[in-house]
């Protein structure tokens, strides 16, 4: 059972922090900006300590001793960002949740925005990025590149340049919360389970303090997850390959032998078949890394390890939610 909210309709702002002390009195102070803007609703904050390093926690401590508004969830080690936002949502209560990052590059100011279409009649409000202001020309095309790809796997499922940021109904939120899928990509779950969306354009903002914890090897690895957990077509493309192949190697042979036969040369050209054979291995050993991906996260998904563990949460009442793993 879900405690009883006094007041206007509660809003629940989850967040992921990790290692970001130099962030979080900021955030905290432009939330509550937000807050005494809509005064006809009343406010949570959810903040996941994702296994930070630093003083991330003590700062998280020191903002709930002045605003008891801000419920702390800390995590036994560092989930990754889905793994945080995974763990927030669980302890969510709100008539609608917003997901958000606690660095500041995603602006609270536009939450305001959001529950104004929520209103609307919109159950899943999410940001669409449409600068991304800091990050590297490498990085930007990167970005373009991997929406451009996972656009055309899942025929426009996952909204290009969609972002974690936004704000979801309770019955949003509580359908992904039974989704126990262990690679999670939290913005195309949010893309399949459907509901009444539209989207938000906004600049990206610079990180408020700190280097960004999103390394190319992180954003690539999250890139290839979200692509092979929510399309088949790679392994599809292997099965045409195979058969494109199998045609042209066919082909290849019969004139070879028609040229035997008519010009009496015995299959010349050693330089080609060695180049073939190379390709082929080549092609080959890509069609059993793409295969390798499927039986990998097969493999995180029958092991059934949680998404998170919680170390302790602090200012929850007891019965609030049963912080399913």
């Amino acid at each position: 059972m879900r405690a009883a909210v006094k007041g206007g309709k509660l809003i629940s702002i989850v967040t992921s922090a990790y290692n970001e002390e130099g962030n979080v009195e900021e955030f905290a102070r432009q939330l509550q900006e937000v807050f005494s803007e809509n005064p006809g609703y009343e406010f949570e904050v959810i903040a996941v300590d994702n296994g930070s390093a630093d003083g991330t926690f003590e700062k998280l401590l020191k903002v709930r001793e002045k605003d008891p508004r801000f419920k702390i969830v800390q995590l036994a080690r560092n989930f990754r960002m889905d793994g945080g936002i995974t763990a927030g949502l669980q302890y969510a209560r709100g008539d609608a949740a917003v997901i958000m990052t606690a660095n500041l590059q995603d602006k609270p100011a536009l939450i305001t925005v959001m529950i104004g279409k929520w209103e609307e009649g919109y159950e899943n409000v999410y940001g669409i990025v449409e600068k991304r202001s800091g990050k590297g020309f490498f990085r930007r095309i990167s970005s373009e590149l991997f929406y451009l790809i996972i656009n055309k796997l899942t025929h426009d499922q996952i909204p290009r340049n969609a972002s974690d940021f936004r704000l979801v109904d309770r019955k949003v939120y509580e359908t992904i919360n039974k989704m126990g899928e262990r690679n999670r990509f939290l913005r195309g779950m949010f893309a399949w389970v459907g509901f009444k969306s539209v989207g938000i354009k906004f600049e990206r903002q610079r990180r408020f303090s700190g280097k960004s914890h999103a390394d190319f090897l992180k954003v690539l690895n999250l890139a290839i997850k979200g692509i092979f957990a929510f399309s088949y077509i790679p392994i599809q493309f292997i099965a045409a390959s195979g058969f494109v192949i199998s045609a042209l190697s066919l082909l290849y042979l019969i004139i070879s032998a028609v040229k035997f036969l008519i010009v009496g040369v015995p299959f010349p050209g050693y330089g080609t078949i060695t180049s073939l054979i190379v390709l082929l291995f080549g092609l080959m050993f890509f069609f059993l890394g793409v295969l390798g991906q499927y039986i990998a996260q097969i493999y995180e998904e029958v092991k059934t390890r949680p998404n998170f563990i919680v170390c302790r949460d602090i200012g929850f009442d007891p019965g609030d939610n049963d912080k399913k793993i």
